[in-house]
């Protein structure tokens, strides 16, 4: 038997940890001394301890560990280790991008003494659009799951035969943003309006390119809005996105291009 605060060292966990895992019932003591109240563990508790603070290296919370550890399945735990390692991949890519966003505002600093001038870059206009032929699926999605709805669809027209000229769009439907849970339509554009699901509307839109990741369109949003307040406009639809380069042609972060919509009409004197 292991002392608690033996059990501490050799596992590398601090006492205060241990009791609060025995309180929520994770790795309780192997035995208690009624008289002094002190806990101890046996050598065989050692391997729970150690699975428990990998899966907590691995990102896992700590109800999860708990039902991890009650799994008796071996082939659903490999499975949700290879869906952690998935999300754990996904956030690694986003940390190398906001490295790469944070260096590239750095230089703006540095260039102009003003750190919002990376605000100051997009180029808003007018553009009358036609209608586009697209074939879409719409759902309340995540931003994560993004790519595995452009697999789908491109899935659909190798299996379909159709005819698209790979450009991907995606509209935001809500009111509102939700990262995790928003009402999103994603789209491929088609070369024939008989194999589209359905035509995106044409008409005046305001609009401009953001260049790099995806976590910086929210600033070529704001320069649209603050475009059309100031112009004598309304918004009068769901914003949309054209993702004009991107990781797939090979070209790095700050290449990518995403063309930005927003549907307009003049405003009335009265709402201005």
């Amino acid at each position: 038997m292991l002392s608690i605060g033996e059990f501490s060292k050799v596992c590398q966990v601090s006492v205060k940890t241990l009791h609060h895992y025995d309180r929520i019932g994770l790795l309780q003591p192997s035995y208690t001394d009624s008289f002094t109240g002190y806990r101890y563990y046996s050598e065989d508790q050692l391997s729970r301890m150690l699975f428990i603070q990998r899966m907590k290296r691995y990102g896992f919370p700590l109800a999860e560990i708990r039902l991890l550890l009650e799994e008796k399945d071996e082939c659903a735990l490999f499975l949700k280790l290879k869906e952690q390692k998935l999300k754990l991949t996904r956030q690694l890519e986003e940390f190398s991008l906001s490295v790469d966003e944070l260096s590239r505002h750095l230089q703006d600093f540095e260039r102009t003494g003003d750190i919002m001038s990376y605000q100051n870059k997009y180029v808003v206009t007018l553009e009358e659009r036609e209608a586009v032929p697209i074939l879409s699926v719409r759902e309340e999605i995540s931003v994560a799951d993004f790519g595995g709805q452009y697999e789908k669809l491109f899935r659909r027209v190798v299996n379909e035969k159709l005819e698209a000229d790979n450009m991907t769009l995606a509209i935001y439907h809500d009111a509102e943003f939700n990262h995790e849970h928003s009402d999103v339509e994603i789209g491929l554009v088609m070369k024939k309006e008989a194999q589209a699901t359905r035509l995106l509307a044409g008409g005046l839109c305001a609009t401009t390119v953001h260049y790099g990741g995806y976590s910086g369109l929210s600033d070529g949003y704001a320069a649209i809005v603050k475009w059309i307040q100031g112009n004598g406009y309304k918004i009068a639809g769901a914003p949309y996105e054209f993702y004009l380069k991107t990781a797939f042609n090979k070209l790095p972060v700050e290449e990518w291009e995403t063309r930005i919509y927003f549907p307009v009409e003049k405003a009335e004197a009265s709402e201005r």
